[in-house]
């Protein structure tokens, strides 16, 4: 719970001090511009709050860690939710329309989570989870988007390092085995999932045994 916490206040800060001319800038989603997973932000956190007054009264279906449907197809940037969160973010039209509102609903969205029991079942995309378990998917969620958001604004803060190391755990758990301990935690997310591709050492490090068993990249969705 104070992980997702630090997690989403650190990339709505990052949001936050943008200055303007950054939200035209590309990000690190396929076909996103940096307004654009911005707007996407803002769905994420009305998610949140949906989901955290969806209470179920069945056993949880899912974790942390299994939650995730995995593909090893990368976003085209061509599927039409992508599409529709581009014309979202150009109806904004100005960057601090924008920020108002990722600050609005992504406070509520903090608070609220801050204030769930962590032991209550929810209900998201068919599937039960506890709060805990449910707020947990957003410590892997908020921190791969902090890296997009910065993917190309080398001035913009990084993502907190607990919440890097705490994503990279969840990431390894999906692929059930460990990246290299050669891998940075920004490296293993990146390279996991497909937002970056392995340098030659890298490479050479995942074909070793103590490399990832399983077909890279995991698309998670």
């Amino acid at each position: 719970m104070d992980l997702f916490s630090r997690a989403w206040t650190a990339l709505r800060t990052a949001v936050a001090d943008l200055p303007d001319e950054d939200f035209a800038r590309p990000s690190g989603c396929t076909g996103w511009l940096v307004r654009d997973l911005v707007s996407h932000l803002i769905t994420d956190a009305q998610d949140v709050l949906i989901t955290l007054v969806t209470p179920a009264d069945t056993a949880p279906t899912r974790t942390a860690v299994t939650y995730w449907d995995v593909t090893d197809t990368p976003p085209t940037g061509d599927d039409p939710l992508d599409a529709l969160t581009v014309r979202l973010a150009a109806a904004y039209e100005e960057p601090r329309l924008l920020r108002f509102h990722l600050d609005d609903v992504g406070s509520a969205a903090g608070r609220a989570a801050a204030l769930a029991d962590p032991d209550l079942r929810v209900g998201t995309r068919g599937q039960v989870l506890t709060v805990a378990d449910y707020l947990t998917t957003y410590v892997l969620e908020w921190t791969l988007h902090h890296l997009d958001l910065i993917a190309h604004l080398p001035a913009a803060a990084p993502p907190p390092a607990e919440g890097l190391a705490r994503a990279r755990e969840l990431l390894e758990g999906i692929a059930g085995t460990a990246f290299p301990a050669s891998f940075s935690d920004a490296d293993a997310l990146l390279v996991g999932t497909g937002r970056r591709a392995p340098t030659d050492a890298q490479r050479a490090a995942l074909a070793t045994a103590g490399g990832p068993a399983v077909q890279l990249p995991l698309v998670l969705g």
